[in-house]
């Protein structure tokens, strides 16, 4: 008989949960390390699932192919809440947007140019409308909480165990081997460590003498108070990108990773908000109601860090931004690269090995 596998994953997030609820689903003995149910990154997530504009075609393909890892999540997971609503965006330039859907539209994806009457039909209540804007009809939202939660409740249905209120503070190593994370509920050994913390995955990496390249960029995004339904879908204005959520908060940040929220947040926020009201119809009821500030675990080349650390045996990383629409790519791939023990050929191109050292 096999013996089962047992992984612990370090996070709660979108992509720790992901990589939870697929080893779990595969049979693996999973425990959850985290300080939060729902991850730092997570809850301040705009949660756009997309494959958009200034991607290579490598990583386009990957996107694509997390998009559709999403329908099959929603099969698995009945509830995880995915809405398919698709995007309305003008925030490129004439010839940035004859480039993007050019190049684009000619890989597959499903974009075209609509003009201000179908922008209007589609998103009534906008207080002003673009001459032309182009729309995806594929792209969509899912609301990162509550989808992280549903992974991590079916995980926890196939036996995982999960530690919440606990503190990962070091990797253990035996033998050049990762053996298992010391925590502030006490050590755990395990066949294998998947790091999916964000931006608290460096520290933690560093005691097992791994260094990851990432930066943490600042996003502050704003919350309204739930409301009537004011947007049908993603809207990408100039300087605003905006949505409205399944209980009915819209949404907003500069751009989709939010704005830099300097010294005084609470300012940056206020005028953010105004803003927001200036490009909708009969905001009188319209109140903001909390904003956030996400720091996003981002690879100093842009691109995610995935797959298993190479000269480190029993451990695995998954850090990156854009975690909601790579999470279900990132858990099925994963896994199957721990379980098997073979190199999973899409993660190639995300290896930490391309940083050297």
């Amino acid at each position: 008989m096999v013996k089962q596998k047992s992984v612990i994953v370090v996070g709660a997030g979108i992509i720790g949960a992901s990589v939870a609820w697929h080893l779990a689903r595969q049979g693996a003995a999973v425990t959850v390390v985290a300080e939060k149910n729902d991850g730092v990154a997570t809850p301040a997530s705009f949660a756009w699932i997309n494959a958009s504009w200034g991607n290579p075609e490598f990583y386009f393909r990957f996107r694509r192919y997390a998009m559709e890892g999403w329908k099959r999540l929603a099969n698995e997971l009945p509830g995880i809440g995915v809405n398919w609503c698709g995007s309305i965006g003008w925030d490129l330039s004439e010839s940035e947007f004859d480039a993007y859907a050019t190049q684009y539209g000619g890989w597959g994806y499903g974009i075209r140019r609509i003009k201000r009457d179908e922008i209007e039909l589609r998103e009534p209540h906008l207080a002003h409308y673009p001459e032309f804007a182009l729309h995806v009809a594929e792209e969509g939202v899912v609301e990162p909480v509550a989808a992280a939660q549903r992974m991590l409740a079916g995980a926890q249905w196939r036996g995982a165990r999960l530690l919440y209120g606990a503190t990962a503070s070091m990797l253990l190593q035996e033998g050049g081997r990762v053996t298992g994370v010391a925590t502030t509920f006490g050590t755990f050994k395990a066949d294998h460590v998947v790091l999916a913390a964000g931006a608290g995955a460096v520290a933690l990496a560093e005691t097992a003498g791994v260094k990851l390249s990432i930066e943490t960029p600042p996003g502050l995004i704003v919350h309204s108070k739930p409301t009537e339904k004011r947007l049908n879908g993603l809207v990408l204005a100039s300087e605003l990108h905006m949505r409205q959520t399944a209980e009915g908060r819209i949404i907003a940040g500069a751009d989709f990773g939010g704005s830099d929220p300097g010294a005084n947040q609470q300012a940056v926020a206020d005028t953010l908000f105004a803003k927001l009201k200036t490009t909708l119809k009969d905001v009188d009821d319209l109140a903001l109601d909390f904003f956030t500030v996400g720091y996003r675990p981002t690879p100093k080349d842009g691109f995610p860090i995935i797959g298993k650390a190479e000269n480190h045996e029993g451990l695995s990383i998954a850090v990156m931004h854009s975690g909601v629409t790579l999470a279900p790519a990132v858990g099925l791939l994963l896994s199957k690269e721990i379980l098997s023990d073979r190199p999973e050929e899409k993660l190639a191109p995300f290896r930490l090995s391309r940083f050297g050292g």
